[in-house]
């Protein structure tokens, strides 16, 4: 039976690892293989004079990161990778690599990140990048463990739509038999729909599309939202869930991941305190305002020179609230006693934005009349606002994107390194 390389311990009489040629270090009458699995590495040390022919003739022909199987006593050596060395009485190669390899996985020579790109399964391989996937499904973990515990019903809305979220831009148009559709992108309009259904609380972690023409390192075309949709509920207390999740994605990766952290040099990995600061958006422009060059004023969207300027001010996670309801979308609620104002909020890293969220106009008439405001036809959106009409409480939401997520939690440079496979403006294979 195969053993985990991270289980093997000194003083095994007989014990199997299958895994990957990580080195090959041929010094005459002794030769040393690394081997790696995606719990560590073993040596293997090979004293020629002492091992079978066949182990012999397979170390002749093993070349770095072909899959090989290896049977054999281990042993404690102080100065091998764990503390032990395995000796072996067989070397099987499952499966030859050929050489050379596109990137060098023990890391000695550096990858550009579109080399890695292409080559993502050996990139993979890395102990580096393994462990940002590893945190990653660690951090989803947490969060879907909250929303069991807090009594939300997971639900998957289409991908596949006849109707934008926000209006006619950004989008990607498909061909669906003789209809015009569109990749979603976001399920805005279907988990406010389940409002209406009685279902209260619902959430989805799945992945939504932008036909943004960006080409920067916080941008992709198709990523990995995480949202949720409370009945009941106004923009405060969804703003608390946000911070309880963001708090507990990081504490179950603190206390989960240790090795995975270490991998990525993280030693000052820090569980962010809730609540988060509640910064007024007019606020938030006048800080803008002192820290950056370009030209910023009441009413603008909040540029990327902007919320660096006020993320450093700020320090930590916090909220920017009190939007103006100009710049908001057309399902956030507007304030009674000053509807220049909405009650949409963004949940901002110092280095960038996280998610962005609002109370929603429940009222149908409203609703039909802000959608109009946005220079918008209600006609378009006839499915989304029928439920309005029979019944739909009040409700609050938010979407939450995975890869900033992660890519902020961890430091990375860029957002392609949080995901698998990226799409972007240029990518689409692998």
């Amino acid at each position: 039976m195969r053993i985990p390389i991270n289980e093997v311990t000194p003083a095994i009489p007989s014990a199997e690892v299958c895994g990957w040629v990580h080195e090959v270090r041929d010094l005459g009458g002794l030769a040393f293989l690394l081997v790696r699995d995606r719990t560590g590495i073993i040596q293997v040390t090979i004293p020629k004079k002492k091992v079978p022919e066949p182990v012999l003739a397979a170390l002749k022909s093993v070349s770095r990161e072909s899959v090989v199987r290896v049977t054999g006593a281990v042993k404690a050596m102080e100065k091998a990778p764990g503390g032990r060395e395995l000796v072996p009485e067989s070397l099987v190669i499952v499966s030859l690599a050929e050489t050379p390899l596109p990137l060098d996985v023990s890391e000695k020579v550096p990858a550009e990140l579109d080399t890695r790109l292409d080559a993502r399964f050996l990139d993979v391989r890395r102990p580096r990048v393994a462990a940002v996937f590893e945190i990653r499904s660690a951090a989803m973990h947490a969060i879907h463990q909250y929303f069991h515990h807090e009594g939300f019903t997971a639900i998957t809305t289409p991908k596949i739509v006849a109707a934008a979220t926000e209006g006619g831009t950004e989008l990607f148009p498909i061909a669906y038999f003789d209809k015009e559709a569109f990749l979603n992108q976001s399920p805005q309009l279907y988990k406010q729909m389940m409002m209406a259904a009685g279902c209260e609380k619902v959430y989805e972690i799945g992945p939504i599309f932008r036909a943004e023409e960006h080409n920067t390192t916080k941008h992709l075309n198709e990523a990995t939202s995480i949202d949720i949709e409370v009945s009941f509920a106004d923009h405060t207390d969804v703003m608390r869930i946000l911070e309880e999740i963001i708090v507990k994605a990081y504490a179950y990766v603190y206390r989960s991941c240790p090795d995975q952290l270490a991998n990525l040099e993280i030693a000052d990995f820090a569980v962010p305190k809730a609540p988060f600061p509640r910064l007024p958006y007019a606020e938030a422009i006048e800080i803008a305002k002192k820290g950056i060059d370009e030209p910023i004023k009441y009413g603008d969207d909040i540029s990327p020179a902007a919320e660096r300027a006020i993320g450093a001010e700020m320090g930590g996670h916090y909220f920017i609230v009190d939007w103006p309801s100009e710049i908001r979308p057309y399902y956030a609620m507007h304030y009674e006693n000053d509807p220049s104002i909405c009650k949409a909020f963004d949940l901002m890293h110092p280095r960038m934005e996280l998610s962005s969220g609002a109370q929603r106009e429940h009222r149908y008439d409203k609703l039909v009349q802000q959608i109009s405001q946005k220079g918008l036809n209600p006609e378009s959106f006839e499915f989304y606002l029928r439920p309005f009409r029979y019944g739909m409480p009040p409700h609050a939401g938010w979407g939450l994107g995975a890869e900033r997520l992660v890519m902020t939690m961890l430091g990375l440079s860029n957002v392609r390194e949080a995901v698998l496979f990226p799409r972007d403006m240029h990518r689409l294979v692998p």
